[in-house]
């Protein structure tokens, strides 16, 4: 259809001709309320924003040679983080002659790991990375949330 013909129609309908797929040979136009058309589009846009879950990863950092109640400490952390729905990024951080025995921060990371282990999983496995060994864990997926329903009273 003409351009010209298309306009014509497009007013006296009191629509707006959009133009759809520019590229295509002949191009595609197509007759619409193009005002409202924005405007659900963005509704649709902000409906999805809503339902989208940010990932918060906090970071708990700890180092091999660790006291039994900082350790406490650390570990109460990490459980409030993960029943916050947050991952965590464990770290230990090595110095010195700490270097050369990876395998206690890597007993430490594991210990971690199973005393969260109702709370949370390894998401990523610990990992040597230069002077840190770092571990991801993560909360486990909770069943959605149910709504409570009120209970009634018969005897009454």
């Amino acid at each position: 259809m003409p351009i010209g013909e298309a306009l014509r129609l497009a007013q006296d309908s009191d629509l707006d001709l959009v133009e759809v797929a520019p590229m295509a040979r002949p191009p595609v136009a197509k007759l619409m309320d193009y005002g409202k058309f924005k405007y659900e589009s963005a509704q649709k846009a902000r409906e999805s924003r809503r339902n989208q879950t940010l990932t918060v990863i906090k970071e708990m950092k700890l180092r091999p040679k660790i006291d039994p109640h900082d350790y406490e400490t650390k570990k109460g952390h990490v459980v409030r983080f993960l029943k916050a729905g947050d991952k965590v990024k464990v770290t230990i951080m090595f110095r010195g002659r700490e270097q050369s025995r990876p395998e206690l921060g890597f007993r430490l990371l594991q210990r971690l790991a199973e005393d969260v282990s109702e709370l949370g999983f390894v998401e990523s496995s610990p990992k040597q990375d230069g002077r840190n060994m770092v571990m991801v864990m993560a909360p486990h997926k909770t069943p959605t949330r149910l709504t409570r329903v009120p209970v009634v009273n018969q005897d009454a």
